[in-house]
């Protein structure tokens, strides 16, 4: 039988997972902002969780880090810095546009109805 404090470290290996498949869920072309994401992997109110373990993923991670923004639309990185020019080439080359330093969620934000991975 677990002890708790490893039962709570399965249940948080468990919801980094799901957060991990959901980010890899997002679409070419679609943003996600980070309390989108949490409520999607199980951990509604959690969007400050979802920015924490995207900055704790390996260098060489495979996941679309860059289609997750803010609910307002903007960039995880203020303007100008290095994060920030890298995240918004990596939107432009999918299609996604800013006006004013922001993504338009009306127009690019994923539409979770038809293809959640859960």
């Amino acid at each position: 039988m677990k002890v708790p404090h490893e039962q709570r470290k399965d249940q948080q290996l468990l919801a980094r997972q799901q957060l991990y498949q959901t980010i890899a869920a997002i679409p070419s072309g679609k943003v996600a902002s980070y309390g989108q994401l949490a409520t999607l992997a199980g951990q509604t109110g959690a969007a400050r969780w979802v920015g924490w373990c995207l900055r704790h993923l390996p260098k060489d991670s495979s996941l679309p880090w860059h289609r997750i923004i803010t609910a307002s639309g903007k960039l995880a990185f203020p303007p100008a810095t290095e994060g920030y020019l890298r995240q918004r080439e990596k939107l432009e080359q999918e299609g996604v546009r800013l006006h004013n330093h922001k993504v338009s969620m009306k127009q690019f934000q994923w539409q979770t109805h038809d293809d959640t991975p859960f």
